[in-house]
């Protein structure tokens, strides 16, 4: 594989730790660096993704896409030869279990989700 194909990327994650850099294919989705990502997620952080579909990456601003090719989502401007790719790790727990959430907290008494009693008797 020729040099130029390769990439270094470094994943930031939300306390500013990183895990990485590894180095690519350009021809790697993002799907595969999502899958690195969820399976070597440094233990004992306080969130943590269970799946690659709570985790997103942003690159130069943008949330990519998981078809999308790491060679698709390199910007020019952002890169400095010999440079190594930072690209930021969102975790976002999926919608079923923040429901899940939520319904616990609207059946607590001190719910703060409960709308608050105006009027005084």
């Amino acid at each position: 594989m020729p040099e130029e194909d390769l990439v270094d990327i470094k994943f930031r994650l939300y306390d500013g730790s990183d895990i990485g850099p590894f180095r690519y294919s350009s021809a790697s989705t993002v799907d595969m660096l999502k899958q690195r990502i969820v399976s070597d997620w440094p233990k004992g952080k306080t969130v943590s993704p269970k799946a690659v579909n709570e985790v997103k990456l942003i690159s130069s601003g943008k949330i990519l896409d998981n078809n999308k090719t790491v060679g698709q989502c390199r910007t020019p401007f952002a890169e400095v030869a010999g440079g190594i790719i930072i690209m930021h790790v969102v975790v976002q727990p999926s919608l079923a279990k923040m429901k899940t959430g939520i319904s616990r907290l609207n059946h607590h008494p001190h719910s703060f989700l409960s709308p608050p009693n105006c009027f005084s008797a």
